[in-house]
């Protein structure tokens, strides 16, 4: 099964570059993303992240749904 995991922009290295990476925090976790996809994304945006892109933009409240969802099956921690 594939699994797109919310995280939020923390900094986009070469902003005006046809293939931008970001890193990108999940609950804590830095990770490089290729943001090529939200080319409208911004540092403090959320996106929704499959193996290492990042595919659509989405608001908080959204991402932070996935998380109580996430923490509900016990997929995920709770901080």
């Amino acid at each position: 099964m594939c699994l797109a995991v919310p995280g939020k922009i923390v900094s986009i290295d070469d902003q005006d570059s046809v293939m931008r990476m970001g890193k990108v925090s999940f609950g804590g976790i830095i990770k490089n993303v290729n943001l090529a996809y939200v080319a409208e994304a911004g540092v403090g945006d959320w996106v929704i992240v499959h193996a290492g892109f990042a595919l659509n933009k989405l608001d908080e409240s959204e991402a932070l749904q996935v998380f109580e969802y996430l923490q509900q099956i016990g997929d995920l921690e709770p901080e």
